[in-house]
């Protein structure tokens, strides 16, 4: 599962090589749209590669205050345990069988991370039209997405990686189907995603197509988890797809409320990619329709009286606060005082 990877929906993605190891082992990742080491994967995000043109940066920026040019899109395991009918990806290439994974360490998906970053972006630094202070900042990036491809908690040592990426000062923000609540309980990450695509049963086995006969029991589980976090930022993220899964709004969120969230996403299908093999185009929002969905859920909900939009991704955010910024991603922070580029 992913969030901002979508080719063509949040901004054009850059084409990316083969996929085979660089290393020369043996390659877990075969998708032709990422650049690869063994089972680590990396991606420019189109917003990235917009914020490092100078044209616009992603909603992340808007409402969490992440740098869009010094933002690594990535993921430790491509492999998924679910099939979400919305999706954009083939879903043959995602069988999540895991006996012949060679697992990295944690120290060594960060290292790949940032070098597949630094190699993505590397073009980025003979073109006129971008500032090179603005290009050297997108090669010492800050942020990383856990949410390229697959399902995250399925790599073994996720919790170690969060630890590494922070070590680095470098935030975090994991996205996760729920599936592994026992997983999400040991990770503390900067910000805390968990995709809730249905409000119930019936809606969670048609749209998200769970690989395993306990997944919704687990979702339930993980957003106990969600509750019990103190520190980590959470956020509940729903896919909005026309026809499947836009009904009973007093259900989401009696269903939110279970996980006593940071925030709640509500966010457009977008028609790309093999989703196109199974929804017609009619089943992507738009973004009017995201921004009344919101409001309906909001009013079953009324500690979350703040509602931000990103028309341009087709988002809309429900919040207790008008302040939804990382608190270490303001100004003046220490944590860019610490920046290798423009810190003091």
């Amino acid at each position: 599962m992913s969030d901002s990877a979508t080719p063509g929906a949040d901004g054009a993605s850059v084409d990316a090589d083969d996929g085979d190891g660089d290393d020369g082992g043996p390659a877990q990742v075969s998708s032709p749209d990422y650049h690869s080491e063994n089972h680590t994967a990396a991606q420019t995000c189109g917003w990235t590669a917009n914020a490092v043109r100078g044209e616009g940066k992603c909603y992340k920026n808007i409402f969490y205050g992440i740098e869009s040019h010094r933002c690594i899109q990535m993921t430790p395991v491509v492999k998924c345990n679910e099939r979400c009918v919305f999706c954009w990806r083939d879903h043959q290439g995602h069988a999540y069988e895991m006996d012949d994974v060679a697992w990295d360490d944690p120290e060594a998906v960060v290292d790949a991370s940032i070098r597949l970053q630094k190699k993505l972006l590397s073009g980025f630094g003979g073109n006129d039209e971008v500032p090179r202070e603005v290009f050297e900042q997108a090669m010492e990036p800050r942020h990383v997405a856990i949410s390229l491809d697959g399902e995250p908690t399925l790599y073994p040592y996720l919790p170690e990686l969060i630890e590494a990426f922070h070590d680095r000062d470098i935030t975090t923000f994991l996205v996760s189907n729920g599936t592994r609540p026992e997983v999400l309980r040991e990770c503390d990450p900067t910000q805390l995603y968990v995709s809730v695509d249905a409000p119930e049963r019936h809606t969670f086995d048609q749209v998200v197509g769970a690989m395993e006969d306990d997944a919704w029991e687990r979702l339930l589980e993980t957003m106990e988890v969600l509750a019990e976090k103190d520190e980590t930022r959470t956020v509940l993220r729903t896919t909005l797809v026309g026809g499947e899964n836009m009904h009973h709004p007093d259900w989401y969120a009696g269903f939110y409320q279970q996980a006593d969230p940071d925030f709640i996403e509500l966010k457009a299908y977008m028609h790309v990619g093999h989703s196109q093999g199974r929804l017609d185009r009619s089943a992507m929002p738009d973004h009017e329709d995201v921004v009344q969905f919101a409001e309906q859920v909001g009013e079953h909900m009324p500690e979350f009286d703040e509602l931000k939009q990103v028309p341009a991704s087709r988002v809309a955010l429900l919040a207790k606060t008008g302040d939804t910024w990382v608190p270490k991603l303001k100004k003046g922070s220490e944590f860019w005082e610490r920046d290798p580029v423009v810190g003091d």
